[in-house]
């Protein structure tokens, strides 16, 4: 009895370990994810979901080219095809945008055709609006499984997480996100924050724009890079070679 006891709770800790990580923005269990450099870099990276978005990807976008950053943008596909000429502005702009799926489903739960035609339906939608993109790729709500991973790869997508979040999402107030961000940034951060809502265009990230605003110029005061996804691995890779050698 008492071995089936012990036998159940090993189970019960090992399910609860395998969802937590088929959602944790750092865990590895189903595949390797870029999610940060190491602690102490002086680079940043601001990254943004569920746009295009009118009016706040255009206001961020202002924000962003009056303190000259360039960020990555992870994008709805419906969303794209609704508004290209946005997509066509951030890539102008010199920002990165990358495959949030077409639609935002919970990809743990879709079964393999529909994983596919999620991301291909997002990277027909990108390659219409601007052509060729970043092969990036972020799942949605971070939610991902070994089959989910091996479809991306096999579609030759990166895939990219996060390890700062401002909780953003409901459209909370400006200091709310500040201080979410701030608590948790200790350098090499990829930053996720919210440039549309993935329930209904038009989502009001007002509070975004502005804390955006106010954590680049605190963080270029202390002397920090704010740069895009593909420029931070890069970096990575420089440091693991350095590393080797």
């Amino acid at each position: 009895m008492m071995g089936q006891l012990i036998g159940a709770v090993a189970a019960a800790a090992a399910a609860s370990a395998a969802g937590y990580q088929s959602m944790a923005p750092t865990g590895q269990w189903y595949g390797a994810t870029f999610t940060s450099l190491p602690r102490g870099s002086k680079q940043l990276a601001l990254t943004y979901d569920d746009g295009p978005n009118d009016p706040h990807t255009l206001r961020l976008m202002e924000v962003l080219a009056k303190h000259e950053v360039r960020a990555t943008f992870f994008l709805i596909g419906r969303y794209v095809e609704q508004r290209p000429d946005i997509v066509r502005e951030l890539v102008k702009a010199g920002h990165v945008v990358g495959n949030h799926t077409f639609t935002h489903p919970l990809l743990i739960f879709q079964p393999a055709a529909e994983i596919r035609t999620q991301l291909e339906n997002c990277e027909r939608a990108l390659t219409g609006a601007v052509g060729e993109h970043s092969n990036l790729f972020r799942p949605p709500f971070g939610g991902r499984r070994p089959a989910v991973m091996r479809i991306v790869r096999e579609r030759g997508l990166v895939p990219v997480m996060w390890n700062v979040t401002g909780y953003d999402w409901s459209a909370p107030s400006v200091e709310h996100i500040e201080r979410k961000v701030t608590s948790q940034v200790r350098g090499g951060d990829v930053i996720l924050l919210h440039d549309g809502g993935h329930l209904v265009f038009g989502a009001d990230r007002s509070s975004t724009v502005v804390a955006t605003d106010r954590l680049i110029a605190r963080y270029k005061a202390e002397g920090c890079q704010f740069v895009t996804i593909p420029e931070m691995m890069q970096k990575d890779v420089s440091h693991q070679l350095s590393a080797v050698s």
